[in-house]
């Protein structure tokens, strides 16, 4: 099941459907962030473990140059299928080791990405990459969402929480409970003494129940169960939209419902 994020080969800017899901909250934090330590130009950015490149398009508009990588060959032929700009590309790689000189980059990033790596030789990696006053910045959804649609909110809600606990109990291990408490070790992992951790960042948006598939798709989660089980995992997620709807009352998966939930993200800075 191919995950397409816009209609149009070529975007001349990243339109909204392609980044319905990345929160403007996060994206103001931590460009704030990466002005006030270092200031522009604005050269590289890395996105690390990029999947389909939702996160990496995100970027785009504020850098010459923007590199998404992924370790997944698959998920990396889809963000380059997805919507193109000149200025991003993408390369299958490890976050802890990245084909990138020493000292040349701007600001990495990683999306519902960081507990997954070996977080050590990451930041180890990440250290011999950026440049001085360069920026990390780390940042993950909470694990609970509230979903809005007229009278049926909390039926709906309950639903997709189910459904995300069951990806998150199959796939379940110690690196899940990173972001269940909100990257608390990473954060005492990064060695930079100029560093900080905000949590709680309230974001809201107007979502289909199509789009809302196409993000659980995109999750490691769903990514890992895919490869393990496809069949399943398609299964899955029509079962689930089959769900949402009959509780909605409707039959498009164009309908629109309100998406509620927090995000936390831990920034650093390689100071002098």
């Amino acid at each position: 099941m191919a995950l397409q994020f816009c209609d149009r080969k070529v975007c001349p800017s990243v339109c909204q459907k392609c980044i319905l899901w990345e929160p403007n909250e996060v994206q103001r934090l931590i460009f704030s962030y990466l002005e006030k330590k270092k200031g522009k130009p604005f050269g590289l950015a890395v996105d690390v473990g990029c999947s389909t490149g939702v996160s990496t398009l995100a970027l785009a508009a504020h850098f010459q140059n923007v590199v998404g990588i992924d370790i997944n060959e698959a998920q990396i032929h889809k963000a380059k299928s997805a919507c193109f700009l000149p200025n991003v590309s993408y390369r299958v790689a490890l976050a802890e080791k990245m084909p990138f000189e020493d000292g040349s980059v701007d600001l990495i990033t990683a999306s519902v990405a960081a507990h997954w790596f070996n977080i050590e030789d990451f930041l180890q990696e990440a250290d011999r990459v950026l440049k001085t006053n360069g920026c990390v910045a780390l940042y993950c959804l909470h694990p609970r969402f509230d979903l809005h649609y007229k009278d049926c909110s909390q039926s709906i809600t309950d639903v997709f929480m189910e459904a995300l606990d069951i990806l998150i109990s199959e796939q379940g291990s110690d690196k899940i409970q990173q972001f269940q408490y909100e990257y608390k070790d990473i954060f005492d992992a990064v060695h930079y003494a100029d560093k900080t951790r905000v949590t709680n960042i309230a974001s809201e948006c107007s979502m289909s129940v199509a789009a809302l598939m196409r993000f659980l798709e995109s999750l490691f989660m769903f990514q890992s169960l895919f490869v393990d089980e496809p069949e399943y995992a398609k299964e899955f997620l029509q079962k689930l939209q089959q769900r949402l709807l009959k509780i909605m009352g409707v039959c498009s998966s164009d309908t629109e419902l309100e998406v509620c939930n927090n995000y936390f993200c831990v920034l650093a800075c390689k100071s002098v």
